[in-house]
């Protein structure tokens, strides 16, 4: 993985070359909003659902945690490789 990034920033990083800066922010901006619209996603479903059948409140919520706790370790992941990116250029 180290040597597929490295590879990559080598191939773009020419001499004030701005343009692998401007594509990490850009796919920090688009898992940001991902992340965002998945979580309002899965608790908007998830009120739903209780309110549907409040009895089985208990499992759905656990399920929704689960859910959203999938999503932000994704999140976290990729934010984490295009700020790997963004300081690699430095």
């Amino acid at each position: 993985m180290t040597g597929l990034i490295s590879g990559m920033l080598a191939v773009a990083a020419g001499e004030g070359s701005v343009w692998p800066i401007v594509a990490a922010v850009v796919g920090c901006t688009g898992i940001v909003v991902g992340a965002s619209f998945g979580l309002a996603t899965i608790g908007g479903k998830a009120v739903e659902a209780i309110a549907r059948q409040p009895e089985a409140g208990g499992r759905i919520f656990l399920a929704m945690i689960i859910a959203a706790a999938m999503v932000e370790g994704f999140t976290f992941f990729a934010l984490l490789i295009c700020f790997m990116t963004l300081f690699w250029m430095k």
